[in-house]
């Protein structure tokens, strides 16, 4: 559609599957807008596309990127001990925009919300919105994480075995 915001993506990893499909990891790098889509005969979209930057006057506050920086390292080790892996703190970029991107691509909410943060053309607006967000998806994983470890505990939560005492 003509208008819609995208990404180029670098294939990272790309492993094949024995039924022909693949899983792949990509890293996003730089964001296009559809001009119009091309009538090609080939089995995927082509279209004409303009870059799309952020403007440059709406870079952040400092203080809002040490909030995202702190409040994404919380999220990512909560996430981190959820599955199970030691916590350590993400490699996050230092410039407000490609954490912005960063955090955006971190974090799980739906993929509507993604392309709106996506199709933000303010950095300061990007941050504002993931310092909305990252409240309510850090308590989601602390639930999670709750229930995680209660299951390890036999449901009991302390990690012991019914009768048997712990010290």
């Amino acid at each position: 559609d003509a208008g819609m915001v995208g990404c180029t993506a670098e294939v990272r990893v790309n492993q094949e599957l024995s039924d022909g499909r693949s899983n792949i990891v990509v890293f996003g790098a730089e964001r296009f807008v559809v001009g119009e889509v091309l009538d090609e005969p080939l089995p995927y979209h082509v279209a004409a596309v303009d870059p799309f930057d952020d403007d440059p006057a709406t870079l952040p506050d400092p203080d809002l990127t040490l909030r995202l920086r702190r409040e994404f390292t919380r999220y990512a080790a909560l996430v981190r001990k959820l599955s199970d892996v030691e916590p350590q703190a993400p490699e996050l970029p230092d410039q407000p925009l490609p954490l912005s991107f960063h955090v955006s691509a971190g974090i799980e909410v739906e993929a509507p919300v993604k392309q709106r943060l996506l199709a933000e053309r303010s950095t300061t607006r990007r941050v504002e919105a993931l310092l909305r967000m990252l409240p309510l998806v850090t308590v989601a994983v602390e639930r999670a994480v709750a229930v995680h470890q209660g299951a390890h505990g036999n449901g009991r939560g302390d990690g012991g075995y019914p009768g048997v005492p712990t010290t």
